[in-house]
């Protein structure tokens, strides 16, 4: 199991279905007014923009680097591949990157994956994106929590430093032999600046708002155009 299949493993016990749905609705304001006919979603994990979009008429893919989350796509009758964005071969009207998606990249990887998007891209296309601010990092992120149900536990406890977030992730998952699997994995995220988005060669950033998710200003949505 990866670190991510273990996130989507773990997901139900986060409690983040309102922060998610909230961020629907705010991709969705922004995708009203573009003539948007076909969609895609990288990190579409379990579908739900999706579902969203295809209700309002749109075309729609999800790729996710979680097996897990693609399976439960495609359970949904919706087209989801396990791929990185580079192994796509389609070209979209509009591509979403929701919840953190960007902010699991280094800025290394992040540069490749943003080059790979504008390739991805229609003439005139959009790209739309969220990131941690710093402040959603070290006041929002940082710090522990857990969650038990009958069947499961989790401990999640996060760090920040050197505009590293780790996160350390402990599922406890009871067995029908009332034992227990223990899964243990860490999750990194990176804090970009503003600055790393202003001069990429193949996307314009024409739009950036900050705004509150969880806490006061935790959140910048990015909205990007083909040049």
């Amino acid at each position: 199991m990866t670190n991510l299949d273990l996130y989507a493993k773990a997901e139900h016990l986060l409690g983040i279905e309102e922060a998610t749905e909230a961020l629907y609705d705010l991709y969705r304001s922004e995708l009203d007014a573009k003539n948007v006919q076909s969609l895609l979603d990288v990190g579409c994990g379990r579908g739900g923009f999706m579902k969203r979009m295809i209700s309002d008429g749109v075309k729609c893919k999800g790729i996710d680097l979680s097996s897990v989350m693609v399976e439960e796509c495609k359970s949904q009758g919706l087209d989801a591949e396990c791929i990185d964005i580079a192994e796509e071969t389609g070209s979209y009207d509009a591509i979403v990157s929701i919840f953190d998606v960007l902010n699991f990249m280094d800025k290394d990887a992040l540069l490749s994956f943003l080059d790979s998007i504008a390739q991805k891209l229609n003439d005139d296309g959009i790209f739309i994106a969220d990131i941690n601010t710093l402040y959603g990092f070290t006041d929002v992120a940082e710090g522990t929590m857990s969650k038990d149900t009958e069947n499961e536990f989790l401990c999640v406890e996060a760090e920040f430093l050197d505009n590293e977030l780790h996160t350390f992730f402990t599922l406890f998952t009871k067995n029908e032999d009332t034992s227990y699997t223990k899964y243990h994995d860490k999750i990194v995220q990176y804090f970009h600046k503003l600055q790393v988005f202003q001069k990429l060669s193949g996307l314009k950033l024409i739009e950036k708002q900050t705004f509150s998710l969880y806490a006061e200003e935790d959140k910048t949505l990015l909205v990007f155009k083909k040049k």
